[in-house]
């Protein structure tokens, strides 16, 4: 597996994650940590959203948004814990990740050096610069 870099609005760090991350369909309540395709029904996690701690949503290309709604539903059924996006996911989809509920961003070693740090930092004050903000400023 290679090396991974977790982006917040911060910027670039390591993954301070040490407990195991299953597969949902491998879930059996014990794990605090679950991998989400980018098809799962949020729903499926229904009365379970309590006893996970790291909630990890797989992006398999970047033009594929589905990920992006799976995190907006796990916080309007009042998810509080820690939200990961995993793989393709690049700089200029980082203030639309944050808006969409997550806190974090997994990317690997090789993105990380085609789109270095500033990149990601750029799109960091994604609250400032939405639609809405525009409109209000």
């Amino acid at each position: 597996m290679s090396e991974t870099v977790i982006v917040t609005d911060q910027g670039f760090g390591p993954d301070d994650w040490t407990g195991p991350i299953v597969p949902l369909a491998e879930h059996d309540g014990a794990a605090r940590a679950v991998d989400l395709a980018p098809d799962t029904d949020p729903a499926t996690l229904a009365g379970r959203l309590e006893g996970l701690a790291l909630i990890r949503v797989d992006f398999p290309a970047f033009a594929d948004g589905r990920g992006f709604t799976i995190a907006r539903q796990l916080r309007l059924m009042g998810y509080a814990g820690r939200l990961r996006a995993c793989g393709h996911v690049i700089a200029d989809q980082y203030a639309m990740a944050r808006r969409a509920g997550f806190d974090e961003v997994e990317i690997d070693a090789a993105l990380a050096a085609r789109q270095p740090e500033a990149q990601w930092l750029f799109r960091a004050n994604w609250r400032a610069h939405d639609y809405q903000a525009r409109l209000r400023g």
